[in-house]
């Protein structure tokens, strides 16, 4: 499964091509970066096996990121999603792997991937072992909270609130960068302000509106889904 990175200043444009690239079944985990500058601080705490670029964003362009990722040891696959097509010839200039106009088609980007695949070799994936932490913050001091003892995380304001069986903890890492840095550890975003640790579902319940909900172990309160993250839930568990 690929790791994938949008790179895109219009929040609707990243939120459209988030579904549908979770809907081709090749994508492990999206983040999401509204700027130059914001994609670089996730890539370093984070790496991606494709990257999905705009070209025309407010201060640095999609084409100068491009430039700068083709220096990193081993750099993403690039593919620039814009709704202009007079910078083609320059996007392959960078070594991108395909170049996709907005609106995206979902046979189109389905093309893209395949180029994709055939170009990198995803991430590999382990498995979490007892020295695998997350550092937190608590009463003043430091504490290392081994991944398998969290069961889902959610996005409170600017902080990320971590719970385990019997405590919570506060973080300022970011949802998404939690997404990168746990999806090989069987950690799965649900719904825009949470991530689950699917070890520790329980029962999916759907609601007489027709809402989906998650019971986790040892929890007595349950995490919603989005409905755009149903179809990719079931088949992460197997429904």
């Amino acid at each position: 499964m690929l790791r994938a990175m949008i790179v895109d200043d219009e929040a609707p444009a990243r939120s459209e091509l988030r579904y549908l690239l979770e809907q081709t079944g090749e994508i492990g985990s999206v983040t999401e970066a509204s700027s130059v500058r914001s994609a670089i601080e996730t890539l370093m705490n984070s790496r991606v096996d494709v990257a999905f670029l705009d070209i025309s964003m407010p201060g640095a362009s999609g084409m100068q990121l491009a430039e700068a990722l083709r220096k990193l040891k081993t750099p993403p696959a690039v593919v620039f999603v814009t709704a202009y097509s007079d910078h083609a010839l320059e996007a392959f200039e960078v070594d991108a792997v395909d170049y996709l106009m907005k609106p995206v088609e979902e046979d189109r980007l389905a093309r893209a991937i395949e180029k994709v695949l055939s170009r990198v070799k995803p991430l590999p994936e382990t498995k979490a072992t007892s020295v695998e932490r997350i550092p937190v913050e608590k009463g003043g001091r430091k504490v290392l909270i081994p991944v398998e003892q969290i069961r889902y995380i959610m996005a409170k304001d600017d902080y990320s609130c971590i719970f385990t069986d019997d405590d919570r903890f506060l973080s300022t890492t970011s949802l998404a960068q939690f997404e990168s840095k746990l999806s090989e550890f069987g950690f799965f975003r649900v719904h825009r302000r949470y991530i689950v640790n699917l070890a520790n579902v329980e029962d999916v319940e759907t609601t007489p509106s027709g809402a989906i909900q998650l019971g986790i172990a040892d929890m007595e309160d349950r995490v919603p889904v989005s409905r755009r993250r149903v179809v990719p839930l079931k088949k992460a568990l197997s429904l």
